[in-house]
């Protein structure tokens, strides 16, 4: 794992999805699928965009799930399942309450307008402290950021630029391949 190197396997920045923090989910989609088509097909797709400033400095992440959780805002009036369930509360008893509160009740059709009005800034996430590697930081470095602050991806620096993100997807990748030859 010493011989590896973060630098090694992260995503240049720009190779990225990016936007700026002002811009629309609409204009977040498009960039995805740019920066899709334009990345190398052998690879995992992206599964987030970057969030810049005027100034090209990333300040969020949009994943995923960010999108499909701004796309129905009640989710954030509801606890998370995760921590209902760990609570001791029943899959029937979240499945109720989701229920409840008719989740995904509007027609498909809203999407649309949904999408040309809610602002990136409004539903990324913001970065914190913990989400940064230095680009020098060994692949086993990089591990166990991942496992122990559980991040599917790490933005990597080099001082105070984020110069690229590592993905979970590639550091498995990594392994799965190593493992292969055993």
């Amino acid at each position: 794992m010493r011989t590896i190197i973060v630098k090694d396997l992260m995503v240049p920045l720009e190779e990225y999805a990016t936007v700026l923090e002002d811009a629309t989910l609409y204009d977040a989609i498009l960039a995805l699928e740019k920066a899709q088509t334009a990345f190398d097909p052998k690879k995992h797709k992206h599964r987030a965009i970057l969030v810049l400033d005027k100034s090209g400095k990333v300040v969020g992440k949009v994943a995923i799930f960010d999108i499909l959780i701004a796309l129905e805002p009640k989710y954030g009036q509801l606890e998370a399942e995760g921590a209902l369930s760990r609570s001791g509360y029943s899959t029937e008893l979240i499945n109720s309450m989701l229920k409840d509160n008719v989740l995904w009740n509007e027609p498909f059709e809203f999407i649309c307008s949904k999408a040309l009005k809610l602002k990136v800034n409004d539903f990324m996430a913001v970065l914190s402290d913990g989400v940064y590697i230095n680009e020098t930081a060994t692949l086993g470095e990089a591990i166990h950021q991942i496992v122990i602050q559980k991040h599917q991806s790490l933005l990597v620096n080099r001082g105070s630029d984020v110069v690229g993100l590592l993905r979970l997807t590639d550091v498995f990748t990594t392994i799965c391949d190593k493992i292969k030859t055993c």
